[in-house]
């Protein structure tokens, strides 16, 4: 049975659970509901609840420990000489007998053995079982995709058998205590209450796992590069080891990164934030209700357009216009027409990235100053000061904590940002104040240290994560910062 049925079979118990608790409620007050401490529906809900979150737990716990248990007793059945190779060459062979097992699900050997010429002419081996395997593949794998199926097969029917009769037995245990004097409207408002804490958690312990995980493996990069060479070096030349020089490590410099990053994403908020701003202030205060209703979802549009759009249209368009409109100001100022603006330049990937950031600024801008309570409003108008002294005076002031965290929204997404950056600001990492010349951004060099076939085991892919700790600790400085202008306005205006 399917993971899906076995989670619509749970629910139908506890579905049924809630009906009959109700029932079973209203039996025992006798007709006189004033009789219970909790209302028939506390008590339905006490038994769905009892008939469906043992099951649920034990359903996930069971689904996040058998890969791990089936694999590894798969494993203990692999030839010794397969046995004896690294941890690498292991996993690899038992990605491909995860695969073979996959493959031998969807089709039936049978078919396979009417095919044997064809598949012998694409060149795969052709074992005596008329199982097709890859140029890497061992005969050792199809006993072993067998067995996982079979280990696979034996798991899901135990799952399916434990889950249900879980529920089963939760339900019926929760039917029994059903009495008079039974708290259930405590017990199910205890269990909601759990259910929230561990949702409001999520984030949190999210948060805790990824730093956790990014340490782990930055130490590893920290071990082979010392960490002041990569925090204040300005070379990022991360060669890999040639056969002429098998000790090459390269040069991690992080500054050229964090300098792009900083210096694209300042570019994008000077043209998102003046004009992200203004228009916000224009729907707050100035616009009708008509203009508002059309003009704030045609800025909200922006936001839903793919960045790799903006970076096409960075890459065809507002690239070599700057390049062809610096030409002409050249040739107009020098007579030669060299243009001074590369097509792939810090101020087009600043441009059209600060386009994109327009609407985070507008919207949510517009939110917060709307959210002003309107005797503040009222009450500046009413002492004579024009609307323009009102937004000003009062209503910005007033909302500058929530615009100060939509500017840290902002800065975030430009910082993050990447797929613009590549097309529009290119993948050089160099250091200069000329926003007319190339450079590229922190997360650019995550992509390209992990794009192919690689392992952690180098500086060259383990500095990813090294480049993942320094966006982290960016980002946690422009919180603590925010967090200190917004208690220090709120404190003024509460």
């Amino acid at each position: 049975m399917s993971i899906l049925n076995i989670f619509f079979l749970v629910a139908a118990i506890g579905v049924s659970g809630y009906f009959l608790g109700r029932a079973r409620a209203k039996n025992v007050s006798g007709g006189d509901l004033s009789k219970l401490h909790s209302l028939p529906g506390y008590a339905g809900a006490y038994v769905f609840l009892w008939a469906t979150i043992p099951s649920v737990l034990f359903l996930a716990a069971w689904l996040m420990a058998a890969p791990f248990m089936l694999e590894n007793t798969v494993r203990t059945g692999f030839p010794q000489t397969e046995q004896d190779t690294s941890e690498n060459n292991q996993n690899l062979s038992m990605g491909m007998v995860r695969s073979l097992a996959g493959g031998l699900r969807e089709f039936s050997v049978d078919e396979r053995l009417g095919l044997p010429k064809i598949f012998e002419e694409i060149g795969p081996k052709l074992n005596e079982r008329g199982i097709v395997l890859g140029s890497n593949g061992q005969d050792f794998m199809i006993d072993a995709a067998y067995t996982l199926i079979a280990l696979q097969d034996k798991s899901r029917f135990w799952l399916t058998v434990i889950a249900i009769t879980t529920s089963f037995i939760g339900a019926v245990w929760a039917l029994s205590r059903i009495a008079i004097r039974l708290r259930a409207r405590n017990q199910v408002e205890t269990i909601i209450l759990a259910g929230l804490i561990a949702a409001s958690s999520i984030a949190v312990l999210s948060t805790i796992g990824i730093f956790l995980s990014m340490v782990a493996e930055s130490g590893r990069f920290f071990a082979s590069v010392p960490p002041m060479e990569f925090l204040f070096g300005t070379v990022w030349d991360p060669r890999f080891a040639a056969a002429d020089n098998p000790g090459a490590t390269g040069q991690f410099g992080l500054i050229p990164l964090l300098a792009g990053t900083i210096y694209i994403a300042l570019v994008a908020m000077i043209v998102a934030v003046p004009i992200g701003l203004f228009a916000a202030i224009y729907m707050a205060e100035y616009a009708s209700s008509r203009t508002r209703a059309i003009v704030k979802p045609l800025l909200e549009v922006l936001a839903g357009i793919p960045t790799i759009v903006y970076g096409f249209f960075a890459l065809v368009t507002v690239g070599p216009l700057l390049r062809d409109i610096s030409a002409q100001i050249a040739g107009i100022a020098t007579g030669d027409g060299a243009s001074f603006i590369q097509a792939q330049s810090v101020l087009t990937a600043g441009l059209v990235m600060g386009v994109m950031l327009i609407p985070f600024v507008s919207s949510l801008s517009d939110d917060v100053i709307t959210q002003v309570p309107a005797s503040m409003r009222e009450g500046s108008l009413g002492l004579g000061a024009t609307r323009s002294e009102t937004m000003v005076r009062v209503l910005l002031p007033a909302a500058l904590p929530g615009i100060v965290g939509a500017l840290l929204l902002t800065g975030s997404r430009a910082i993050g940002e990447t797929m613009i950056v590549v097309l529009a600001a290119g993948v050089a990492a160099r250091l200069t104040l000329n926003p007319f010349e190339p450079m590229t951004t922190v997360t650019v060099k995550i992509v390209n240290q992990l794009t192919g076939d690689l392992e952690f085991t180098s500086p060259q892919t383990l500095v990813a994560f090294a480049l993942g700790m320094t966006l982290f600790f960016i980002t946690l400085g422009l919180n603590v910062y925010a967090l200190y202008i917004v208690r220090k306005y709120r404190e003024q205006y509460e």
